[in-house]
């Protein structure tokens, strides 16, 4: 709260994405064998050129109307490119009841550079 104006600050409301929010591709790549899903916020034409296997294409700016597809049971892994993106939808879904969600560092770009599979 700002107590001067005692109103929420941006800070209290969405909060910056907790440190241990981030998770390397290759402990994703594990977890994903475990049964987590994997959501891709990229946009249609980049989910088109490049695509991890088994990912759930929801754009960023789609998530708020498709949030009762990412499941509240399991573990949810968000990437997008780089993974501005995709801190800023963990960031979202933690807000409204996915506590078990968490960003792939690096994006889809680490997720190739470690030599994980990637469909073109």
């Amino acid at each position: 709260m700002d107590a001067a104006r005692g109103s929420p600050t941006a800070a209290s409301i969405l909060p910056r994405m907790p440190e241990n929010s981030e998770v390397a591709p290759k402990a994703v790549s594990e977890a994903l064998a475990r049964g987590a899903i994997l959501i891709d916020v990229r946009e249609q034409v980049e989910y088109d050129e490049a695509r991890i296997p088994g990912s759930v294409l929801i754009p960023l700016g789609q998530l708020p109307g498709r949030l009762g597809e990412v499941p509240t049971d399991r573990d949810v892994y968000v990437h997008c490119r780089m993974g501005g993106r995709s801190a800023r939808a963990v960031d979202y879904l933690r807000a409204f009841g996915r506590p078990n969600a968490y960003n792939v560092t690096g994006g889809i770009e680490a997720w190739d550079e470690v030599g994980l599979p990637v469909e073109r």
